[in-house]
């Protein structure tokens, strides 16, 4: 059994729709971020980064363990199965390349752009305006990528997964940054369509 600790986020959600799709059996157990409940230390004890998600595997290799940080979960969820992951060394290569794209770029400009736009209390143009842009190249690379095929390394894998819940986000909370693009729409609609990602994007 794993154990999720996990909030409605983007991050959070890749975890579960991985989760979801592995056909893993797991508890999902909230972690309020909102209300600071990441800084208890029973949940430090489990992540010392207090972020979610982060779970426990208590049938993991040599006995349960702990694992953080979103990129590195998914990784070890496909390392586990032997699912949503090539096995061929050229094929894992292009897959977490374009988790990194996700990890290194995608969140963190996404992130900061929802962050200046919606939540901060005084507007700063120069922000908003930095992170719209920097977002709007992130979206066309993906848009090229997706042009080579439906999924963003050849087969759907953890990078789909990676991807998805900041993709799908931002195309709410900012439409405007996806005019133009031909493929990205037609992928979020064919990844939305999957079973395992609508009852992920649920959790908790």
């Amino acid at each position: 059994m794993i154990d999720l600790y996990t909030f409605a986020t983007p991050n959070g959600r890749k975890v579960s729709i991985a989760l979801e799709e592995l056909g893993l059996p797991y508890t999902a157990k909230s972690v309020n971020i909102g209300k600071g409940e990441q800084f208890k230390p029973e949940f430090l004890a489990i992540n010392p980064n207090n972020k979610i998600p982060a779970i426990v595997d208590s049938d993991g290799p040599g006995g349960p363990i702990t694992v953080f940080e979103s990129g590195a979960i998914l990784l070890y969820l496909a390392e586990k199965t032997g699912q949503l992951m090539p096995s061929s060394l050229r094929g894992k290569t292009e897959v977490t390349q374009w988790l990194m794209f996700q990890m290194g770029g995608v969140g963190p400009m996404f992130g900061q752009l929802n962050h200046f736009g919606r939540f901060a209390s005084t507007k700063i143009p120069y922000a908003i305006d930095r992170y719209t842009e920097e977002s709007k190249r992130l979206l066309k690379v993906l848009d090229g990528q997706l042009g080579k095929g439906d999924y963003v390394a050849g087969r759907y894998s953890i990078a789909d997964i990676a991807l998805y819940p900041w993709v799908a986000g931002m195309r709410s909370y900012v439409p405007e940054l996806f005019a133009g693009l031909g493929q990205v729409p037609q992928w979020l609609a064919r990844v939305g369509d999957r079973p395992a990602v609508q009852r992920g994007m649920k959790v908790p």
